[in-house]
């Protein structure tokens, strides 16, 4: 069994910053592209940045030069660091990971942690 799991959430005012964490752990063989998915209400689910195994990264316009993804490997943990918050960037933030596991090492899957909530208002 593998899972994601994340941390970081919150409240915060606008222009503030916000770290979100996110752990795989269970029988992980491999670990590829990473990323982080948000969905407002009302909104569909949309890529917020994405990180490779090699760590190449792409991100959303509307994030692009505020927020900055990194992993760390031997931790198997995804972070995204958020700056300069808006109140538009307030939704619940998912992480991604494609990874295969020991039962099924041949083939990537797609994992979904569970959502963790940022809301930016003053």
């Amino acid at each position: 069994q593998v899972q994601l799991v994340e941390s970081g959430g919150g409240l915060v005012q606008p222009g503030g910053s916000l770290r979100l964490s996110c752990a795989a752990s269970g029988s992980i063989f491999s670990i590829n592209d990473m990323g982080w998915y948000r969905q407002a209400p009302g909104k569909q689910r949309g890529l917020v940045a994405i990180i490779t195994s090699r760590s190449s990264t792409n991100y959303a316009d509307s994030v692009k030069g505020r927020f900055t993804i990194s992993r760390d490997n031997a931790k198997s943990m995804v972070y995204l660091q958020m700056n300069s918050l808006k109140p538009e960037d307030t939704a619940v933030y998912y992480c991604n990971a494609k990874m295969r596991t020991i039962q099924s090492p041949f083939y990537d899957n797609n994992y979904w942690g569970q959502g963790t909530q940022v809301t930016v208002s003053s």
